[in-house]
């Protein structure tokens, strides 16, 4: 005969009390970070560690207070890189509530600060583009930019290719040689195609590696490179090509979108291709680009 355990009925309502679902924030961070890529799971922990660093209580015991005056210590900061910070301790709460570990979100009440769009001061031209490209003599350098900007991939979504998930396609009459395959934000697979020449350029680097060998390799160790490293050589590529700016991998997949918009890509294909969740944030890179204005209507 099977032990099983007695179910615990609450008093107030003699009804079964749904299980406990974490007993301490540690085991409830853990849980809420579960499933999510590695360079998010790192952001998200160096994040919510500042905030109980600086709250110097239980998760149980913040207040409202407690996230304002957290706000304020991060004025410091660019209102993008201080809504980071916010939306991670937001979304760790609502999660607890959801969870039932919170009785009350504190997080619901406090606001992110409102961002103007300046998209456009970070969308690369394509001579900008090709100024990179061919200021980088590194073989592997050079296939990290051109694939960053011919795929249109996340950085993070770069740096764990293996050889398996690229496959040789014979599409001429598209131009196509080669595809392939990223896991991308939400779990989210897609499948892009490459034109021979960035192809060629990638399939020099494979000297017979093995499928699952890493496409960039770090040479520390020989494993996949880290994405800091790849901030490196987008930065240096940049100040070769005399470009202003914290110019950043992010922005070849900002020059992909809006050059294949301008040079006549359906936006549900560009959509697609990039993974964005809806069109409508693809349609975002058509205003930060206008190709007519009312403005040139007028006679000054």
């Amino acid at each position: 005969m099977l032990n099983l355990p007695v179910p615990v009925v609450s008093p107030a309502t003699n009804t079964l009390a749904p299980p406990r679902q974490a007993t301490h924030d540690a085991e409830l961070i853990s849980m809420w970070l579960h499933g999510r890529p590695l360079n998010t799971r790192r952001a998200y922990q160096r994040q919510i560690k500042g905030f109980l660093s600086f709250a110097g209580k239980q998760l149980t015991q913040i207040t409202v207070g407690d996230l304002q005056d957290f706000s304020d210590t991060l004025a410091y900061q660019a209102p993008r890189s201080r809504n980071q910070g916010l939306s991670a301790v937001k979304s760790l709460l609502t999660y607890g509530q959801t969870l039932g570990y919170l009785t009350f979100n504190v997080g619901a009440v406090v606001k992110l600060e409102k961002i103007a769009n300046d998209l456009a001061q970070r969308i690369l031209s394509e001579d900008e583009v090709q100024g990179m490209l061919h200021g980088e003599k590194h073989q592997r350098n050079h296939a990290i930019l051109r694939l960053l900007y011919a795929g249109g991939l996340r950085v993070s979504e770069l740096v764990d290719l293996k050889w398996r998930d690229l496959k040789d396609r014979d599409l001429k009459e598209h131009g196509a040689a080669g595809q392939v395959t990223a896991f991308g934000k939400g779990g989210k697979t897609r499948h892009v195609l490459l034109s021979a020449p960035t192809w060629q350029k990638l399939m020099e680097l494979r000297n017979g590696g093995d499928m699952d060998a890493p496409v960039f390799r770090s040479t520390r160790g020989g494993g996949h490179m880290c994405v800091s490293a790849i901030w490196r050589i987008v930065r240096k590529a940049a100040r070769r090509a005399g470009l202003e700016g914290d110019v950043s991998p992010h922005w070849f997949r900002h020059a992909h979108i809006s050059h294949a918009l301008e040079r006549g890509a359906s936006m549900a294909l560009v959509r697609d291709s990039v993974g964005h969740s809806s069109v409508s944030t693809t349609n975002g890179y058509l205003h930060a680009r206008p190709n007519d204005s009312s403005a040139l209507y007028l006679a000054v």
